[in-house]
């Protein structure tokens, strides 16, 4: 049989790769195979796989809608590359965190929750009504009103009540718990309005707020709040949204309770700004409502059951459970949907997460947990000739469950689609069919394709990835010794079973075991938030593109003071964000030229040139330097810069020397934070939060992101740290770190209701000797190949 035309198109082709620090590069990947991107971190990885390849394939599917609905979707600008060949859908499974919404949970961001809804409407004793009855997103709703009917000449009017069923618990309008409000944290009831008495961030007299609180006329802006009446004091607190016309200007005027409530409270604390966090975490007490007991639902949804089972109940059972509980329903005439519900339960187990709960709050899922969520509704898919894009797959993943990735990686590859990993971990990396290994180092030392072939040729290959591939590490002989401990006593965080540990002090202690084990639970949950410990969790850095390390470290301000004394001007003239910015761009050093659907046009300005700064402010110079070739420098040249001489700047040099301590000195000092990889964010992180006043330091995998050849440079920093007197506690499953930890705790056995015992305590080589654990057996595996 003849090779048919189409059959030829067997390559994904980039000629001309120049997106952040790619360097004019050309690839050719191979389709229906699963291609390993390798590389140290800011290499270029995610520049080549996501802003270039995934990015444009989006583009053009954008592309494919009428003009009418592009103008709803987010503009993309087409990737600085020439040519992009034989590119098909591109699904990304990225990590980032699932959106900090605090009604979305594990249930709601899947079709499970869908699905059981369906289920309890049709089966469930007695009948609480369609599928929305069940659900604590939908409230009940009750109209009542005139119908009229026309029929031929005359008219008939009947009286109706519409009843608009919903699950939602009236009280806690579904969220599961009720708010208590801490009043002096909200005011100082001996100030008036006009002297400042709210305490409350952003609510300041100067601007509207101050317009509508006076404009209103329910109460006396001068009037000591002590002195309100009660009906004042419920205006000022409490009123309902009230539409009030201020200097001829409609606006709603509302207490202060129900405006928090609406704007702080609608997000999930996590994600909110540390000062606004700070003021909730002061102002406001959440207890668990009583009328639903947390399970967020009305009673007529908790009267609702099928064999004995509420859908709360089946909500909060460990999925795995859930699952069998679903198999053994005997209901022949909702077979396709009791199947299609358990295919959706089976893909949560076999990708390691069965330990979850549906009912467990979306953003409290770590960046490993929710990738493996965002892959569920993939692996039954049907679709084939798909471009699956993956973005470190093994983030979260103890050795025992890599394999089990792996081999959901080979399934989507052997139904037929192109698979894309960007991966650091070895194991990961030998299923591999091609590797395309970026570097040599990075930043602008990076950006380009040092290897193309098989795993077996990159290990022979002179490039950092080959050589370090077979890396292993030895267990520590000489470990060191505790100077005292930190007592946890029965902790029952999550699925802890009431877990007394004794974790050491001025040592490296590393706590491991399986996903989904109790480790996160018991340090979060136990150590955590005590005085003098400092926690650097895998939360994301908050910064738009005008935000860089200069400006998130807090190290532009001492620069721009240095800049100010020397030259007899304001500190304000040194920031692109303030009086210093060009007026052309307004400091953002490009300008922005919206085309409506089409793709957003970004040019470099004119005026400055790219350099952010009005002509004027280049003029003064710190060291023979100024500003705009400050922030352009590597943290590695400014760490010299401003150690001696003319621009000798202690408080800088600090805070550079904590970024290339973390093996950050590629970075430029004012290089975009939105540019930044995963693992860069987290290390710029660690090396700010290192800045802390503590005497323990947790650590929650920092080993994400980090290449092979970093991971000597990170061990280094953690004995730095515990040499200098501070106590270090890593969660962590690399097996260098725990080979290099001088105890370990391990927890388990499994996941879930199976973990949260410690099943472990004593120094690495303790672990390898008996290996009876998971870890213990997989660490011993992993020493024996050094």
């Amino acid at each position: 049989m003849t090779e048919h035309v189409a059959d030829s198109h067997d390559l994904i082709r980039v000629v001309g790769a120049r997106e952040n620090n790619l360097k004019d590069i050309s690839v050719e990947i191979p389709k229906r195979r699963l291609t390993a991107f390798t590389g140290v971190s800011g290499s270029g990885k995610s520049s080549l796989v996501f802003s270039t390849i995934a990015a444009e394939s989006q583009r053009l599917i954008n592309e494919t809608y009428s003009a009418f609905l592009q103008g709803f979707m987010a503009n993309q600008s087409r990737p600085d590359v020439d040519v992009l060949d034989g590119l098909t859908t591109a699904i990304i499974v990225d990590q980032e965190r699932m959106g900090s919404n605090p009604r979305s949970t594990v249930g709601t961001a899947t079709d499970a929750n869908a699905m059981l809804r369906i289920l309890f409407s049709r089966l469930a004793k007695p009948h609480a009504g369609p599928p929305t009855a069940y659900s604590f997103n939908v409230p009940r709703r009750v109209a009542t009103g005139a119908m009229v009917s026309e029929k031929g000449a005359g008219q008939k009017q009947v009286v109706r009540e519409a009843v608009y069923a919903g699950g939602m618990c009236a009280r806690c309008e579904g969220m599961g718990s009720v708010t208590d409000f801490d009043l002096t944290a909200l005011y100082d009831d001996s100030k008036s309005l006009n002297e400042g008495a709210l305490t409350i961030p952003g609510y300041s007299m100067e601007g509207w707020y101050g317009r509508i609180f006076r404009g209103a006329g329910y109460f006396n802006p001068d009037k000591p709040i002590k002195k309100y009446t009660k009906k004042e004091l419920h205006d000022l607190l409490h009123r309902e949204p009230t539409k009030i016309k201020v200097e001829g200007i409609n606006l709603t005027y509302s207490g202060i309770i129900p405006q928090i409530q609406k704007s702080f409270l609608s997000k999930d604390v996590e994600a909110m700004q540390p000062h606004i966090r700070a003021f909730v975490e002061r102002a406001v007490t959440f207890t668990t409502c009583p009328d639903c007991g947390g399970t967020r639902l009305s009673q007529d949804a908790l009267a609702s059951k099928i064999n004995g089972k509420n859908i709360a109940d089946l909500c909060s059972m460990q999925i795995s459970d859930l699952a069998d509980w679903i198999r053994k329903l005997k209901a022949p005439s909702y077979a396709p949907l009791l199947n299609a519900l358990g295919d959706t339960l089976d893909s949560f187990v076999s990708i390691g997460l069965g330990y979850l709960s549906l009912d467990r709050p979306a953003g409290t899922l770590s960046g490993g947990e929710a990738q493996r969520t965002k892959m569920i509704r993939h692996l039954g898919s049907s679709l084939t000739d798909v471009t699956y894009v993956f973005d470190e797959p093994s983030i979260g993943l103890h050795p025992h469950d890599i394999q089990r990735m792996n081999e959901l990686l080979l399934q989507l590859r052997d139904k037929g689609n192109t698979v894309l990993v960007v991966e650091h971990k070895p194991e990961m990396i030998a299923i591999a069919d091609h590797v395309i290994d970026l570097g040599p180092l990075a930043g602008s030392e990076g950006g380009e394709v040092v290897f193309e072939g098989t795993v077996d040729k990159l290990r022979a290959s002179d490039t950092l990835t080959g050589r370090h591939l077979d890396d292993r590490a030895a267990v520590k002989t000489e470990v060191r010794t505790a100077n005292g401990v930190l007592e946890v006593r029965g902790a029952d965080t999550n699925n802890l079973r009431n877990v007394d540990v004794d974790v050491p002090l001025g040592v490296l202690a590393v706590v491991t075991g399986v996903a989904g084990s109790g480790k996160s639970s018991l340090i979060h949950g136990s150590i955590a938030g005590r005085d003098g410990v400092v926690t650097v969790d895998q939360s994301a850095i908050k910064g738009s593109r005008r935000s860089n390390p200069a400006t998130y470290t807090g190290m532009l301000e001492p620069i721009r003071k240095a800049f100010a004394k020397e030259n007899g001007v304001k500190p304000a003239l040194f920031s692109a964000n303030s009086e210093g910015a060009c007026p052309a761009c307004n400091g953002a050093g490009v300008i922005y030229t919206e085309l409506g659907v089409m793709a957003t046009v970004e040019s470099t300005c004119e005026e400055c040139e790219g350099k952010r700064f009005q002509a004027s402010v280049l003029e003064y110079q710190l060291g023979g330097r100024n500003i705009s070739e400050v922030l352009e420098m590597a943290v590695s040249e400014a760490v010299e810069f401003f150690a001696d001489g003319p621009a000798k700047v202690p408080a800088a040099h600090k805070v550079l020397d904590r970024l290339a301590d973390v093996g950050l000195g590629y970075l430029k000092v004012g290089q975009p934070l939105t540019t930044l990889s995963g693992g860069e964010r987290q290390r710029l992180k660690l090396a700010t939060q290192m800045a802390d006043k503590g005497d323990v330091y947790i650590l929650d995998e920092p080993t994400t992101g980090l290449h092979l050849a970093d991971v000597d440079n990170l061990l280094g920093l953690l004995d730095r740290l515990v040499d200098s007197g501070k106590s270090v506690i890593v969660i962590e499953h690399h097996q260098a770190v725990m080979a290099h930890a001088d105890w370990i705790i391990d927890l388990g056995p499994g996941a879930g209701h199976d973990g949260g015992k410690v099943v472990f305590e004593g120094t690495p080589a303790a672990l390898v000797k008996s290996a009876k654990t998971l870890t213990g057996q997989h660490l011993k595996e992993y020493v024996a190949a050094h």
